[in-house]
């Protein structure tokens, strides 16, 4: 079915014709039951007539001080028109491209409907819809035979079916017994928000209900608001009796969306694809990792909070909406906000930063070519450091962003509060200690000790290092093995093999519990058996100054100050005891009750020797396992076929970039 041009130009007309009706005025009052009366009044219109949006709500104060009315914007609701549809059928090529194709009609027959009102014998022809056919004499006359309806006018029925104008006519009479007509109930529910009606079937001789008597009974119930006219159509056409029907429902208030940012560069630095060449090799330079700005640029816009939208229950009460809270831009440093109020702008080239919940453009630092003896020690607080060529033995190197380094590192100290990349490699020779507040990348990493807040990630191989991780620690690649060393991850140890057929070096995987806080739990009791020990040798001490004082036939004030002095001491080194004790107990609980699942994965094999420990179980690897992943259930190790990291972020590489030269 289409619609032509003048369809289309009667329904503007129509439509501008409603907004012309409507009126629009601000009120205020005390409540919002005070601000509706004065805009009702103003209007002159009734308050279910009135469609408003709340821009105050207004306030009562504290004992009358800061009292505020409420203020909102009214408009009258305009009397909708209705336009007949089009039924005949429109040639789409008489109009070429100046016709609109609205969705296809389903077919529906016609029908016939019987009301039986007053001594009146009402009937209703509706015209078929599409494809669908036409009532038919036949059948009207079947219904009002059914209604015990016999003095009908046939002719009057057969111009009534060929017209089918949809609308009731009296066609004849019948005997009424007005104590037989139907009746109705009411029951308002769900906080006044819904208003359900159940018809009693009228007997012989009574009168049905119309759409008129529901609509009346409904407003004497005080029921005003979302009632739906569709349905008491259908009630008077086709009645359902003896089951609740839903003939009105309110508006639920709509609280406005609160104030927030849309950030133009990437917050979370994890989702960058790590590529790697066709050697194997994961190429850290194609990355771009840092996400450059220059000044001027925009780096994030507020979208301001929406105001709530009230609603109203059936019975037409007014409920107000919360508007949306605002927000302060986070605004920090190196960066303006614009004068339209709502975006940040960079003032100067950099890195954009979102740390410590502000935008900031942080500059980087370049040295170009390698950390050696001519550079010396560098601790940059302005961002991220940028080393184009290695770092030497014997070094320190601080950054509050980033520290990326385009060649190897050696026996030195890297601590950054962003993440460490590596291009190339990590020679700890036992001594090399890198440190990130996220995570640590690498090509392979030797003999080095590492901690990261977030992944360790190396694509080449980790050898006897000791290397702990809050979440994971993942060697994936050609040559992606993990051989001696001690390794604890919260979450999971991923590798391609793990130990090693020929090396004698001890390789031991514990995840499932806090690194840090393991650690924490067994400094303490290594404190708790280091002063136990001091305790047995101050008990041997007193008694041994007990057995002595009791042979001594005279007092001695200088044997009786040293027995006081250690038993004072004892009593310290008790109380010292009983405080580590009583914490290293809250850290247990705490790892007992995480429920990280912790897993040590091996894509192809694990060599004996290897030690696993899944939180406080341990399982030494006896015999050459391939493709296999280990896990925790019922306090035992079990196994299963080899399981893939399921952390997209390990996949998409050290962090977001925005590429801004």
């Amino acid at each position: 079915m289409a619609v032509g041009l003048p369809e289309i130009e009667e329904l503007m007309r129509r439509y501008q014709a409603d907004d012309q009706e409507k009126k629009s005025v601000e009120a205020e009052g005390e409540s919002l039951d005070d601000a509706l009366k004065n805009a009702s009044i103003q209007l002159d219109c009734p308050i279910i007539r009135i469609e408003y949006v709340v821009f105050e709500p207004g306030s009562p104060g504290v004992f009358g001080f800061g009292k505020r009315p409420c203020k909102l914007r009214a408009t009258t609701i305009a009397e909708k028109q209705k336009v007949a549809a089009v039924e005949e059928t429109v040639d789409d090529s008489e109009f070429s491209g100046d016709s609109i194709t609205v969705p296809e009609i389903r077919d529906r027959d016609g029908e016939a409907f019987v009301r039986l009102s007053g001594e009146s014998a009402l009937l209703k022809v509706i015209p078929p819809v599409g494809k669908g056919r036409r009532a038919t004499d036949k059948h009207a006359t079947d219904r009002l035979h059914a209604r015990a309806v016999h003095d009908c006018d046939e002719n009057m029925v057969r111009e009534i079916v060929r017209n089918a104008e949809g609308e009731y006519v009296k066609v004849g009479s019948y005997i009424s017994n007005p104590a037989n007509d139907g009746f109705l109930t009411c029951d308002v529910t769900d906080s006044d928000m819904k208003a359900f009606v159940v018809l009693t079937q009228p007997g012989p001789g009574g009168a049905d209900l119309s759409r008129e008597a529901i609509s009346f009974f409904l407003k004497n119930n005080k029921i005003m608001f979302g009632i739906k006219d569709e349905v008491l159509q259908d009630l008077e056409d086709r009645p359902h009796y003896k089951e609740p029907v839903l003939v009105a429902e309110g508006d639920k208030p709509q609280n406005g969306r609160d104030a927030r940012m849309q950030f133009l560069f990437e917050v979370d630095k994890t989702k960058l694809h790590l590529k790697e060449s066709a050697d194997g090799r994961v190429n850290f330079k194609e990355l771009g990792l840092i996400q450059n700005v220059v000044a001027g640029q925009p780096l994030a816009r507020k979208v301001p909070p929406e105001r709530g939208v009230s609603g109203k229950t059936v019975l037409g009460r007014p409920l107000p909406a919360r508007n949306g809270k605002d927000i302060q831009i986070p605004a920090g440093k190196n960066v303006h906000i614009a004068e339209d109020g709502l975006t940040v702008i960079a003032d100067i080239n950099g890195e954009v930063t979102f740390m410590a919940a502000r935008i900031n453009v942080e500059t980087v630092k370049t040295i170009e070519g390698d950390l050696d003896i001519k550079v010396g020690n560098q601790m940059f607080l302005g961002g991220t450091l940028i080393i184009k060529g290695n770092i030497e033995d014997g070094f320190e190197v601080k950054a509050a962003g980033d520290i990326e380094v385009y060649g190897n590192v050696g026996r030195s100290t890297l601590v950054a509060e962003g993440d460490v990349i590596v291009h190339q490699g990590i020679n700890g020779k036992s001594n090399a200690i890198i440190k990130a507040g996220r995570s640590v990348w690498a090509r392979f990493i030797e003999m080095a000790n590492i901690e990261a807040g977030e992944y360790v990630i190396a694509s080449d191989g980790i050898v006897n290092s000791n290397v702990t991780a809050n979440k994971k620690i993942i060697c994936q690649g050609r040559r992606a093995y993990i051989v001696g060393g001690h390794y604890r991850a919260c979450e999971e140890i991923n590798a391609k093999s793990l130990g090693s057929a020929v090396s004698g070096a001890e390789t031991i995987c514990e995840v499932g519990f806090d690194p840090k806080s393991k650690e924490k739990l067994e400094g303490l009791n290594t404190q708790l058996v280091h002063l136990k020990h001091q305790l047995d040798e101050l008990d041997k001490n007193l008694s041994t100054m007990v057995a002595l004082k009791k042979l001594r036939k005279e007092p001695s004030e200088e044997k009786d100050r040293a027995l006081q002095v250690t038993l004072a001491k004892r009593g310290e080194l008790i109380e010292e005891m009983r405080n580590l004790a009583k914490e290293a107990e809250s850290i247990q609980a705490y790892l007992n009750g995480l429920k990280t699942r912790g897993r040590v994965s091996v894509s192809y094999k694990v060599y004996p020797g290897v030690k696993i420990q899944i939180k406080d179980v341990r399982e030494d690897i006896k015999i050459e396992q391939k493709a296999v992943t280990f896990y925790l259930e019922n306090l035992m190790i079990k196994k299963t076929k080899y399981e893939e990291v399921d952390d997209e972020s390990i996949r998409r590489g050290p962090h977001n970039v925005d590429k801004t030269d």
